[in-house]
C-alpha cells in the first residue's frame, strides 16, 4: 500500500508540474495580448516599417516560417500585441504577423482611404473643415506622412503637398485620435 501511495503522490506531483508548465505556457499567450504592453506603450497603436524590406513572420522568432515581405518603407501598420523584442502587426488588408522591434519607428503615416476603388478619391483642403477649399484630391493608397490629426481632420503631406484630410479617409490614426 506505501508503493501505492508514493506513485499516487509523484502522479500528483506530476500533475502539478505540468499544470505549472500549463499556466506559463497560458502566460505566454497572455503576454501576446492586446491587453499587454512590453515596451509600455500603449496597444493597439499605429507605427511605420522603418525599411524597404521588412520580413513578417508567422511567429515571434528568427525560426518561424517568413509570411510575406513588405518592399516599402514607411507604410503604416498596428501593432496589436507584443513579445519580447517582437510586435503583432496587422496591415491594412487585416492580414497579422511578427515583425523584429527595431524594423519598426514612431513615424506616424498613413494610406488614403485603400479600401477604395481608383475612383474614390480624397479631397485634401488648405484647411480643416468640410467646407474649406479643396486645393488637391488625393487617390486611394497614396501615402501620406501625419503632422497633426485634432477635430476629426489630420494635416498630412507628401512629395508635392500639404493639407488636411478628412480622419475617416486614412488607414494610419484612430477615429478622433489627436496627434501632436
Amino acid at each position: 500500500m506505501a508503493n501505492f501511495t508514493f506513485r499516487s503522490g509523484r502522479f500528483l506531483l506530476g500533475s502539478l508540474a505540468i499544470a505549472g508548465m500549463l499556466s506559463a505556457i497560458d502566460m505566454a499567450a497572455l503576454a501576446q495580448t492586446a491587453s499587454s504592453s512590453v515596451s509600455g506603450l500603449p496597444i493597439p497603436r499605429y507605427v511605420s516599417l522603418k525599411s524597404d524590406r521588412v520580413n513578417v513572420r508567422v511567429g515571434p522568432s528568427r525560426e518561424h516560417d517568413v509570411s510575406w515581405t513588405f518592399i516599402r518603407s514607411r507604410l503604416p501598420v498596428e501593432i496589436i500585441a507584443e513579445y519580447e523584442d517582437w510586435r503583432r502587426i496587422r496591415d491594412w488588408e487585416g492580414q497579422t504577423g511578427w515583425v523584429f522591434r527595431t524594423l519598426l519607428t514612431g513615424y506616424r503615416s498613413a494610406l488614403v482611404t485603400p479600401w477604395e476603388s481608383a475612383e474614390g478619391n480624397t479631397p485634401l483642403r488648405r484647411r480643416p473643415g468640410p467646407n474649406e477649399r479643396v486645393v488637391a484630391e488625393l487617390e486611394p493608397e497614396v501615402l501620406v506622412g501625419v503632422l497633426e490629426c485634432k477635430d476629426g481632420y489630420c494635416r498630412v503631406s507628401g512629395r508635392d503637398f500639404d493639407g488636411w484630410v478628412d480622419q475617416s479617409r486614412l488607414f494610419g490614426v484612430y477615429p478622433d485620435e489627436v496627434v501632436e
